[in-house]
């Protein structure tokens, strides 16, 4: 039976070489390297209608500067992040939760946007996450807007609020900034930037280039790198404030791989089931870990124009371009047999096969020298018992006479999209009777077209390694799905001495195609608009001061997406948009240093779209493609209640703390045979929403030395839909601690230098959940990092 092979670091070794990079390098620098974006430490919240929460500056210490901005706001009430590893490599393993809803391998419901920009869906085939578009040293904060958000917002998949994630602003003063990270797992991260500070003609900009590399955790065979150039600029010209930001990101990841079964992670807590040893056996090196990959380039451009028309009158317009492109990559353990050969040589096998479109023939596992396909012996029982559950005789080369040759794929799925878009905004305030007036009215336009193929190359040989033919043998499929997508909304506030009204409408006309480039399916146009959605709130000034109550209500939306179209044999007269409608209700306390807030929320989630992961214990489903069906299974019902608090016990010393109680649970379809189809049984809970969450973080900073402490306790989460297998509840705690300096005596600038435990205590846990599985969660990590400011 195949053993793994665990190549863990000592953790001794990065303690070394944790103070030795201090002597040279650099980490997180922190307030006392009069850093803006580390000033403001209470402030977790904003005053509007809705819940919103702000990431502060403890949130940031906690992460290292190679962390993905996406696990800054783990800590966040209602907000669960969970990542492959402590550097959120790997997009495959990565799962967002808010309140009741999930950005997942097969769900898209929490809308992203930077510096408000969408960033056009966050799906795995042809989306992207935030941390594609913004490294973590260039951000300055994030802002989640649970359930009832802003009306403004743009995202296609906002079901459950909006994830802001705000880029730094250019210094006022010329610096350079170096940082150099180190960390377990081969972790290594460069980063350099350079603001040009105010000049003359009052522009200030910044310009940003990093590279890091890291294995995995579970056997170090993993070869993740990413690369990120952005720059930013802020130009003041008479009342008109211009900005641009532009970033490069390229990344190759390789993935982590789900469990099926608690037995597995009962058996094994610190094994994936990937493999990092190439043995020779397809069915085997099927979980080759270097062969689970995703390759991605993101180029994404915005300028944004502010106008201050008048004292009343205010405008901002915008356009945007966003390019991207990549892969995903499996290596099936077969060649598919797609060009009829006879009994002569496979032709997929000699490398003269270059076939597009159509339908497999079968699939070809051992050849003879000659490229002649070959069968087991008669009555030959596999002795394969690894991976999933074993091998048939057609696997095993146990079963074929001697000098069979294996052969194996490397099969892609390609993805490219390209999209640009222009929005524009205004408010306009006036009295009215005596009474204060605000309308705010916008529109939002955007044209996109994502295109897909699957390529399937031959391995060059399977009983060596990866490498593959650069010509595919297969083009499965090509299809291209255009999208235009237009928005528009109004709001008008009205103050009511200390009472704030709100009343928006909005509304969403979307249309998606699906083009067949081989024209063998029908081509299909989906008309996927919004109903007028209706949204409002309050806030009220309490006369007790400090004190605020604020009520909000929203009809929330989701168009039917593209990858829904990929099916070319789904039923799709009858699938309707996903909507939503959230209501909440809170508190918010301010008051010298203790801050509080308190918010109660209830979310009705409509017609919500399933289909079931082709991937399962079972092993993946590597030619899907053209079968299957999606449905409106229902919808979820959750609702619950945030309490968060932030106390400032001294000059020195603040406290940090946040408790979720979630209850969601599925409502099913109204017709019993279909619901026991898709395994839903009303009254469920979620999979993958955690009931409750607790988080508490102590904090002290000092004249040169700073550290901190904090716990996160995940409460149970579902796994599968029928709650057969729930994963146990957990708690992880971070810790750092952080030297800062000066260089003013020689002439040198600030520096800081920053010592980051993750899972201090080596918890075994459950992390991302999709598709009935669950990742593991990372186990305890150590790194280090330095900054220098010049």
């Amino acid at each position: 039976m195949f053993q793994p092979n665990f190549a863990r670091r000592p953790c001794a070794r990065l303690v070394r070489l944790a103070i030795a990079s201090g002597l040279s390098l650099s980490a997180a620098a922190g307030a006392q390297n009069g850093d803006p974006a580390l000033e403001e430490i209470t402030v977790v919240a904003r005053s509007q209608h809705y819940g919103n929460n702000v990431v502060t500056d403890s949130m940031k210490m906690q992460q290292s500067p190679m962390t993905s901005v996406n696990a800054l706001i783990d800590n966040l009430p209602g907000v669960s992040i969970q990542e492959g590893d402590a550097y959120g490599f790997d997009d495959w393993s990565t799962t967002i939760a808010v309140r009741g809803f999930q950005n997942s391998l097969d769900e898209q419901q929490i809308g992203t946007t930077l510096d408000g920009i969408p960033n056009g869906g966050s799906g795995y085939g042809g989306g992207a996450k935030a941390n594609r578009y913004l490294d973590t040293a260039n951000l300055r904060t994030v802002t989640v807007s649970q359930g009832t958000a802003d009306i403004a917002s743009r995202a296609l998949d906002a079901l459950g609020g909006t994830i802001d994630f705000v880029s730094d602003d250019p210094e006022e003063e010329a610096r350079i900034r170096f940082q150099g990270s180190a960390g377990e797992y081969d972790a290594e991260r460069y980063y350099v930037r350079v603001d040009t500070g105010r000049l003359a003609n009052g522009t200030r900009a910044w310009f940003s280039a990093s590279h890091q590399s890291a294995s995995d955790w579970v056997n170090g065979a993993a070869e993740n790198e990413r690369d990120h150039l952005a720059a930013k600029m802020i130009s003041e010209i008479g009342n008109t404030e211009i900005t641009a930001y532009a970033s490069y990101d390229d990344t190759h990841e390789d993935n982590y791989q789900r469990l099926f079964s608690p037995e597995e992670f009962r058996g094994n807590p610190e094994w994936d089931r990937l493999t990092d040893i190439w043995t020779g056996i397809p069915y085997v090196d099927q979980v080759y870990r270097r062969g689970w990959s995703t390759l991605r380039e993101n180029l994404l451009a915005y300028v944004k124009a502010s106008m201050e028309l008048s004292s009343d009158l205010r405008l901002t317009v915008g356009g945007y371009y966003h390019d991207n492109e990549g892969r995903g990559d499996w290596i099936p353990p077969y060649l598919v047999d797609v060009v009829n050969d006879g009994a002569g040589p496979q032709s997929e096998a000699l490398g003269t096969a270059s076939v597009n479109g159509g339908s497999a023939l079968g699939q070809i596992y051992f050849v003879d020298g000659a490229g002649n396909a070959l069968s087991p012996r008669a009555g030959c029982t596999s002795s394969i018992t690894f991976p999933y559950g074993g091998a048939g005789a057609s696997y095993d080369p146990a079963c074929y006479a001697p000098g069979a040759i294996p052969v194996q794929s490397y099969r892609h799925t390609n993805y490219q999209k390209e999209r640009y878009g222009f929005m524009v905004d205004g408010d306009w305030s006036a009295d009215l009777g005596g009474l204060a007036n605000t309308l705010r009215a916008g529109l939002w336009y955007e044209d996109q077209q994502r295109d897909e193929t699957r390529t399937w190359q031959k391995l060059t040989d399977a009983r060596v390694g990866i490498e593959f033919d650069n010509i595919p043998y297969w083009t499965q499929y090509d299809r291209s799905y255009p999208q235009e997508v237009f928005k528009w909304y109004a709001e008008d506030s009205l103050q009511l001495a200390s009472v704030q009204l709100t009343l928006g409408i909005k509304q969403f006309l979307v249309d998606l195609e699906r083009q067949d480039n081989f024209a063998e399916t029908t081509d299909v146009t989906v008309n996927s608009d919004s109903d007028v959605l209706f949204s409002g709130g309050l806030l009220w000034e309490t006369p007790l001061e400090g004190l605020e109550f604020f009520a909000g209500y929203a009809e929330n939306f989701k168009a039917i997406y593209d990858e829904i179209l990929e099916r070319p044999e789904s039923d799709l007269d009858a699938l309707e948009p996903e909507t939503a409608e959230n209501l909440e209700a809170g508190l918010r306390y301010r008051n010298g240093d203790l801050f509080l807030t308190a918010t109660a929320f209830q979310t009705d989630f409509e017609n919500r779209i399933i289909f079931l992961s082709p991937e399962s214990a079972a092993g993946p489903d590597y030619l899907i493609g053209t079968n299957g069906t999606y449905f409106n299974a229902g919808g979820i019902e959750s609702d619950g209640v945030e309490l968060t608090a932030d106390y400032r016990l001294s000059d020195n010393l603040s406290l940090y703390g946040a408790f979720t109680l979630n209850d969601a649970s599925y409502v099913g379809t109204g017709d019993p045979a279909v619901d026991t189809g898709l395994g839903i049984a009303p009254g469920n809970d979620v999979v993958g929403i955690p009931d409750q969450q607790l988080v508490l973080s102590l904090d002290w900073t000092g004249d040169r030395l700073a550290a901190g402490i904090s716990g996160k306790h995940t409460g149970e989460r579902p796994i599968r839909l029928d709650n057969s297998w729930v994963a146990d509840s957990y708690t992880t705690v971070d810790a750092y601690i952080t030297l800062n300096g000066s260089g003013e005596a020689n002439g040198a600038g600030n520096w800081s230098i920053t010592l980051l435990l993750n899972n201090a205590f080596d918890e075994d846990y459950l992390g991302g959940i999709a598709g009935e599985g669950a990742w593991i969660g990372a186990p305890r990590t150590v790194s280090a990092s330095l900054t220098v400011d010049l």
